[in-house]
């Protein structure tokens, strides 16, 4: 599998974004068609929205799973207003399809959880209020589609940056990041690695 620096991947989508392309609610409608295939009809899913862009994700993703007529419920911890631009317009989407939306997480867990926190662009180690969430989701133990790379991981090297969310999947999105590859703590909580260029082309992966 040809794999990417994440500054190749971030060269590659703002190439795309320049030339007119809609990324967000293309990796949303995949996330969405992939937890889709993956759970019986009625099943609790639960997604996950971090602050940045890689929670707009999931926020499409929910929405269009609403509109699949699945029971999708976000967790959105941060305030929305704090949204980047394309991510703000996925919460004004979510609002719109009238889900349900939490600031922590239910007592009960889901039997489908989308990890939409961190995405390619973490490069610090997960506070004290990230890390309480992600042991708590790990502890659930029910399956995960972590969306670009699992929370917590490190895209170019692959290292924890503190104790990651372990994926069953990972749905990468225009290239696959190094990081998932090589062995070490990446490729183990990456899970099934699956991906979706969004009809992005690449150059100078390998």
């Amino acid at each position: 599998m040809p794999t990417c620096s994440v500054a190749q991947i971030r060269h590659a989508e703002q190439r795309a974004l320049a030339a007119g392309a809609v990324l967000m609610p293309k990796a949303g409608a995949a996330a969405a068609a992939f937890a889709a295939q993956r759970v019986a009809p009625g099943a609790r899913i639960l997604a996950l929205a971090g602050p940045g862009n890689n929670g707009g994700d999931a926020l499409e993703a929910a929405a269009r799973l609403l509109a699949l007529g699945m029971d999708a419920t976000v967790m959105l911890p941060t305030d929305p207003a704090a949204l980047p631009p394309d991510a703000r317009r996925a919460w004004d989407l979510w609002l719109a399809a009238g889900g349900t939306t939490l600031t922590s997480l239910p007592a009960c867990p889901p039997d489908l959880l989308i990890d939409g926190l961190f995405g390619i662009g973490l490069n610090r180690p997960l506070d004290a209020f990230w890390q309480g969430l992600v042991d708590t989701v790990n502890a659930w133990k029910v399956p995960v589609l972590a969306l670009d790379v699992p929370s917590g991981i490190d895209a170019d090297t692959g290292q924890a940056l503190g104790r990651p969310v372990q994926a069953t999947w990972t749905l990468s999105f225009i290239g696959t990041a190094r990081g998932l590859v090589i062995p070490g703590p990446g490729s183990r909580a990456a899970g099934e690695l699956h991906l979706d260029t969004l009809g992005v082309s690449l150059s100078g992966c390998g």
